[in-house]
């Protein structure tokens, strides 16, 4: 039974999605397809705290035409309308990424 027990977890950890690293833009999907029409501030970092803020929209990063919301909301803040790097496991039924960390993309 010990050894079915074993097998079993590590059948579950061999299984479990692992981290991955996204590189994109940190905005909001209220404005995935540009700032232009929302213009909730002079630049698109502005616009997507205004958004996030003001609106209750959800920060996201975009990769090229991918988008993805990001667990964490609050630490993207900071990054807005800044190339980044995420770090985290991708949910990729509901195009989420459960977030370790964000730093700017080198």
């Amino acid at each position: 039974m010990k050894f079915l027990i074993v097998g079993l977890l590590a059948g579950a950890a061999l299984a479990a999605p692992g981290k991955q690293t996204f590189t994109g833009v940190i905005s909001d999907e209220m404005c995935t397809a540009g700032h232009a029409a929302m213009r909730m501030g002079p630049t698109d970092a502005e616009c997507a705290v205004a958004c996030a803020e003001q609106h209750g929209s959800s920060y996201v990063l975009l990769v090229g035409k991918s988008v993805y919301t990001l667990s964490d909301q609050r630490t993207p803040a900071g990054f807005a309308g800044q190339r980044v790097t995420v770090t985290g496991v991708l949910d990729a039924k509901g195009q989420t990424i459960q977030v370790d960390s964000i730093k700017p993309a080198r």
